[in-house]
């Protein structure tokens, strides 16, 4: 049932828990108590809202910094990986395999913010050997929601001989 539950949940965290025991034919309260459950267990971490940024007047950028880090001995990577994930304006850190350790997410409100946090902060800390980082131009799609909407008329111009 926790599959179940999460599947559903992934795809809309506003679900009502009253619709979510229909569709699955289960008493409610076993729902509530099987959420809690996971949110206890860390299994549910949190509920997120998906922003399309582009249909707002606020400025954003993305960037992904791939990072490539000294492991240090007997923590492996995770004790940088800490403290990078302790800067408030990073979003996410992934241990990643190819060429580089760990990928780092941010969204700043310019190109200068970025640029300011990989040169200030994360190029500055010991274990760190390099840093590429690569700008988001375009979400088409984000967590699994396409961010963008399709044009349905036909705007190309009629030809006729």
């Amino acid at each position: 049932m926790r599959e179940t539950i999460l599947t559903f949940m992934e795809k809309n965290s506003k679900i009502d828990l009253q619709e979510l025991s229909i569709i699955l034919g289960v008493d409610e309260t076993a729902i509530a108590n099987e959420v809690a459950q996971m949110e206890k267990e860390r299994v549910i971490c949190g509920y997120h809202t998906l922003i399309n940024w582009d249909k707002t007047s606020t400025e954003k950028v993305t960037a992904l910094i791939e990072v490539k880090v000294t492991p240090q001995r007997g923590q492996g990577f995770d004790k940088i990986a800490e403290r990078i994930y302790n800067y408030p304006e990073v979003r996410a850190v992934y241990l990643i395999s190819g060429g580089y350790d760990l990928l780092v997410t941010l969204e700043e409100k310019n190109l200068r913010d970025v640029s300011r946090f990989v040169t200030e902060k994360l190029s500055t800390l010991d274990s760190v050997l390099s840093t590429a980082t690569h700008f988001v131009l375009k979400k088409y799609k984000d967590h699994g929601t396409v961010m963008i909407q399709k044009n349905t008329s036909d705007e190309r111009m009629l030809v006729t001989p």
